[in-house]
């Protein structure tokens, strides 16, 4: 009985030793934690190029949304190196149909160079904002006349990601943003 006992426990000890072998062998490469390497990845969006032409850029994008079916115009406004471009669709489209149409263009962006940097809205007011400050620069006026009006679009468009909320340090009876907006 004895003996049983000492070939039990040297088949076990066997047993560890080779399965820690074999696991020694086959761990694949080290971890970046191991081996404190980089990890190289491609980017497979190409660097937001500088606008020289503003105009010409605007046009190319207004050109490439209005080729895409049911998108009935598109207007685009440039500052500095951004792009955002408004479409138009028939108002008795459903939702899905519209954020279809939606992607659909920043697809068709996608493959320009300024335009894979773009900025889709298919929300009427904002559109028709475009609309209006991109005649006005045909017209002459200055795109930093704009600045503000463009700064409360990008705003609209950007969404607001609950992870991204600072709490605040205090709790005040009555916050800003809800006396704003009683008012």
């Amino acid at each position: 009985m004895h003996m049983m006992k000492i070939l039990l426990t040297l088949l076990l000890m066997m047993m560890f030793v080779v399965g820690c072998a074999q696991n020694r062998d086959h761990a694949g490469p080290p971890s970046p934690q191991q081996n404190n390497q980089e990890i190289k990845v491609r980017q497979s969006v190409p660097e937001k190029p500088e606008i020289n032409d503003p105009e010409h850029v605007a046009n190319r994008l207004e050109e490439l949304a209005e080729s895409i079916p049911r998108v009935e115009s598109a207007n685009c406004v440039v500052f500095g190196n951004t792009a955002i471009v408004g479409i138009n669709v028939p108002g008795n489209m459903d939702r899905s149909m519209v954020g279809t149409i939606k992607y659909s263009v920043a697809e068709a962006l996608r493959k320009d160079p300024h335009g894979a940097h773009a900025i889709v809205t298919a929300d009427i007011d904002i559109a028709s904002r475009l609309e209006e400050i991109a005649e006005d620069i045909r017209n002459g006026h200055p795109v930093s006349g704009f600045a503000d009006e463009l700064s409360d679009i990008i705003g609209r468009i950007m969404p607001q990601l609950p992870k991204d909320v600072m709490p605040q340090h205090h709790a005040p009876a009555q916050s800003e943003t809800q006396q704003q907006l009683e008012r």
